[in-house]
């Protein structure tokens, strides 16, 4: 039988880490007879020096980190007897939010963002590998790290005023992308993600974010 630590030590020469995982049940939008999921993220630091220098990068084709995404964590995902599943390429579309919460290492953020034990606000999940076995999974953290952040400071960080307790205003977001001010989210990510303590401490770096916030705002 597949275990956790065998599904983290294959994963790591590729700069990817197991960001939690949940045994499924009904409604859970997984195959008959799926065991365990497991999601997983980039493990930082590391992970962009790494996926940039993969022939997927190199080629000239669109969407390089989907691909590599899709190439590596498909094989991982076979070599454990497996099946891979993807946040893109739908639909269909999976549920990779509600999944993230159900492995209890991710929580809803004060600004509705999903925010994860390690990688705090830069929370994101390049694939998730499907297991036909129940295998044993870490316990959880008691909490989310919004529990006991002082000021939480991601509330009043956006300068737009897109992104609250009271959701994401996307038009209001591209908007203040468009101004002067808006190149500092452009050049080095969202500047509620960055404001999070965790996410200051997770080792994601800017040029990463800007690849991301330049696909956003195309």
């Amino acid at each position: 039988m597949t275990g956790f630590a065998e599904v983290e030590a294959k994963a790591a020469p590729h700069r990817l880490a197991v960001f939690g995982g949940f045994h499924p049940g009904d409604g859970d939008n997984v195959p008959p007879g799926t065991g365990t999921v497991l999601l997983l993220g980039p493990d930082e630091p590391g992970f962009w020096p790494h996926v940039t220098s993969e022939p997927e990068w190199h080629d000239g084709r669109p969407d390089p980190l989907d691909r590599w995404s899709a190439r590596v964590i498909g094989d991982l995902a076979r070599r454990l007897g497996g099946s891979a599943r993807f946040p893109f390429g739908g639909p269909p579309w999976h549920p990779f939010y509600r999944w993230a919460l159900q492995t209890g290492r991710a929580w809803v953020s004060p600004v509705t963002l999903l925010v994860h034990d390690r990688a705090g606000l830069f929370a994101s999940y390049r694939g998730a590998i499907l297991l036909p076995d129940r295998i044993d999974l870490p316990a959880p953290p008691p909490a989310s790290p919004c529990a006991d952040c002082a000021g939480q400071p991601c509330r009043t960080a956006c300068p737009a005023g897109a992104l609250t307790a009271r959701g994401y205003d996307v038009p209001a977001c591209h908007a203040f992308l468009d101004t002067e001010a808006g190149q500092d989210c452009l050049s080095s990510g969202c500047v509620v993600r960055r404001a999070c303590p965790v996410s200051q401490a997770y080792g994601r770096l800017p040029r990463q974010s800007a690849y991301h916030m330049r696909l956003f705002h195309t």
